[in-house]
């Protein structure tokens, strides 16, 4: 039996919104930020599993996408930030503490 097709459906919605943010600089971000701020994003976010993304967007309403838009948006913000705190710091700490 084969489960490479169940993802997270949250996943695509954080790599778009990475995309949108450093749209000018992609190229040139170094790949482990990127995907620290990825995943502390989506440890944020509830898990949505799909098969394929269509099935999702097609069972949600247009409050619930623009909800998970919004909520997408706030993780990576929040995610990019504490990233930042943690590269300027010397002392850091194991764990990511939500507000």
């Amino acid at each position: 039996m084969r489960f490479d097709s169940i993802h997270n459906y949250y996943e695509t919605l954080i790599v778009r919104e990475l995309m949108q943010c450093f749209v000018e600089d992609i190229r040139h971000i170094d790949e482990d930020y990127l995907q620290d701020i990825a995943c502390i994003a989506l440890n944020m976010l509830p898990a949505r599993y799909v098969r394929h993304d269509v099935d999702m967007a097609f069972f949600l309403t247009s409050e619930e996408r623009s909800e998970m838009d919004a909520a997408v948006t706030k993780a990576v913000a929040t995610a990019k930030v504490h990233v930042d705190e943690q590269n300027d710091a010397e002392d850091r700490p194991n764990t990511f503490q939500q507000v």
